[in-house]
């Protein structure tokens, strides 16, 4: 059974930095990374990285989120910097299958950015 256990949420004040954590079990996963959604706006992209490690960055993050994966230990990490009220948002794990077939969803972690 696949499971996706996210920690590391929080509140912070702006210009403050959190690490996020994705710990995976159950299969091996190509790409993983962390979408967020804002209340009554659609969930969006933030950051991804495949198994070898080719990362890719939502443009509002880019320079101050970092995404990386220990693939020994299925574990994604998100070190966010520079946090802005704007990133305030329910952050999810998220993580595709090798075959590329399934995605699987963490349960979620609120990030709080206060001003």
């Amino acid at each position: 059974q696949v499971q996706l256990v996210e920690s590391g949420g929080g509140l912070v004040q702006a210009g403050g930095s959190l690490r996020l954590s994705c710990a995976a079990s159950g299969s091996i996963f190509s790409a993983m990374g962390w979408y967020r959604q804002a209340p009554g706006k659609q969930r969006e992209l933030v950051a991804t990285i495949t198994l070898g490690g080719s990362t890719n960055y939502a443009g509002s993050v880019k320079g101050r989120f970092t995404i990386s994966r220990d693939n020994a230990k299925m574990t994604v990490y998100l070190q966010m910097n520079s946090l802005r009220p704007e990133d305030t948002a329910v952050y999810y794990c998220n993580a595709v299958n090798l075959s590329g077939l399934r995605t699987f969803w963490g349960q979620g972690t609120q990030v709080t950015v206060s001003s």
